[in-house]
């Protein structure tokens, strides 16, 4: 058995007694609760996954087979020590599964991994306020999808509202609604698949669709299975061709809710009514901006090395603009 060393850890402006040790891999446990873990693993009934489950699961991701394995391997053992609290790896799943996965092929190599053992007595909340603190607030490194699913669990589960998850992840409040919203519904609408997170994200930002949702009820759950069949292809198609269904509206919309027309054909329909003028648009966007009042004293502030650099910048602008002028007058 590992001779563990006395360290401390803080949180919540308080220190943490720990002690960092090594212990056999094989008698620890993966945290199903875990946010990576549970956007990945856990199924529509909800039920909790087997140890098999989420070891299979992780031994298959890219990170893990190809980044932690030959990693671990070459060094020779964790740099950063996987943390444990009752014999549960709460922080570092994947290091175990990568672990595990070199324990099948030499299995004394592979024995003991090292660890950070948290006292019994740290509670579920604490936890997971130490895991927002390694990477929301810290590493950074959870995908948009598994940090909702910290939030929307901490603000469900664990009844911390907004203002202290503020404190917390130092997110916004208004941040941190849409991100509990967002995957309230993707719950909702039983689509876990962190892949489309973006798709359901442009979906519920703003207030782009709210006629449409006076319009008509089931406007979200519509848009969720014409994601969930592919037949919205791409993130892209939500947030600058479905706006152009709804802004055209009539029997466009009606048409395209009520199956008769399919999105890519909304779609192109709502060009032809006018929808769109998506060029236009971003050209004017960039006329509205240089008109700035603002734009001349700002550039004469600037140091003279970077004046060089924008000049070429507008030259080249200037070069492309002809360029397209050309184009644009010739097509008439």
């Amino acid at each position: 058995m590992s001779t563990f060393q006395e360290d401390s850890i803080t949180l919540r402006k308080r220190e943490i007694k720990v002690k960092t040790g090594y212990l056999p891999q094989a008698e620890l446990s993966f945290y199903a609760e875990n946010p990576r873990i549970y956007s990945i693993v856990w199924k529509d009934n909800d039920a909790a996954p087997t140890q098999e489950e989420i070891f299979d699961a992780l031994s298959k991701a890219d990170h893990v087979r190809e980044t932690l394995v030959p990693s671990i391997k070459s060094n020779g053992g964790l740099i950063e020590p996987v943390l444990v609290r009752k014999g549960v790896v709460l922080e570092g799943n994947s290091r175990l599964a990568a672990y595990r996965l070199l324990a099948q092929k030499d299995p004394k190599a592979w024995e003991n991994i090292r660890v950070r053992i948290l006292p019994d007595s740290i509670t579920d909340s604490e936890v997971f306020s130490l895991l927002g603190e390694f990477h929301i607030v810290g590493k950074k490194d959870w995908a948009p999808f598994e940090q909702a699913g910290y939030l929307y669990r901490r603000f469900k589960t664990h009844g911390i509202d907004e203002n202290q998850l503020h404190t917390e992840v130092g997110l916004t409040k208004s941040k941190i609604r849409h991100l509990i919203s967002v995957y309230g519904f993707m719950l909702e609408v039983d689509d876990r698949d962190p892949a489309r997170w973006s798709y359901y994200d442009e979906l519920l930002k703003g207030r782009r669709f709210d006629h449409a949702r006076e319009l008509y009820s089931d406007f979200d759950k519509k848009i969720a299975g014409l994601i969930q069949d592919e037949s919205i292809e791409r993130a892209v198609d939500v947030r600058d061709n479905l706006p152009k269904i709804v802004k055209v509206g009539g029997n466009t919309l009606k048409k395209f809710m009520n199956g008769t027309l399919s999105f890519h054909d909304a779609v192109q329909d709502a060009h032809l009514r006018g929808a769109g003028n998506y060029y236009t648009k971003k050209f004017s966007d960039f006329k509205t901006w240089l008109a700035d009042d603002h734009i001349d004293s700002e550039i004469m502030s600037i140091p003279a090395e970077e004046k060089k650099q924008l000049a070429y910048v507008l030259n080249r602008i200037e070069t492309r603009i002809k360029q397209i002028t050309k184009k644009v007058n010739g097509a008439h």
